[in-house]
């Protein structure tokens, strides 16, 4: 039944995911991967929060085949690290190192930020 719901996660995850970068390359364009970097940005802070506010020390106690959904599911499906990985490559490729540079250091940075973000608010919560 797990496996069940980690594919549900995972297709909406996806959906959720292509309906993200779809609408970020309208209101942004395409010349830089502001979708990628907000998903995985979202992904981040979700995985903080929803792991830690239902861990073994969290305030919710949830079953754990919903933390497979969310966690292994939505969110495995919703990030986009191997999108990341081909459009930094795409980038380099094409001379534009500032900006794979920067593609970069903004994914690592704010995703590295968001999960502590979101695991110290799930951290209050939990209080």
């Amino acid at each position: 039944m797990t496996y069940l719901w980690v594919g549900l996660g995972s297709a909406l995850g996806g959906m959720a995911r292509h309906g993200m970068t779809i609408a970020m390359i309208r209101l942004l364009g395409p010349e830089f991967p502001w979708g990628t970097i907000l998903i995985n940005l979202a992904g981040s802070f979700i995985i903080g929060f929803f792991g830690t506010a239902t861990g073994i020390d969290g305030r919710f106690e949830v079953p754990s085949d919903a933390r497979a959904f969310v966690m292994v599911g939505l969110c495995g499906g919703f990030t986009t690290f191997s999108a990341f990985s081909l459009q930094t490559l795409d980038l380099a490729r094409d001379g534009r190192w500032t900006l794979a540079a920067a593609n970069i250091a903004l994914s690592l940075l704010l995703c590295l930020a968001a999960v502590a973000v979101g695991h110290g608010l799930a951290l209050l919560v939990n209080e």
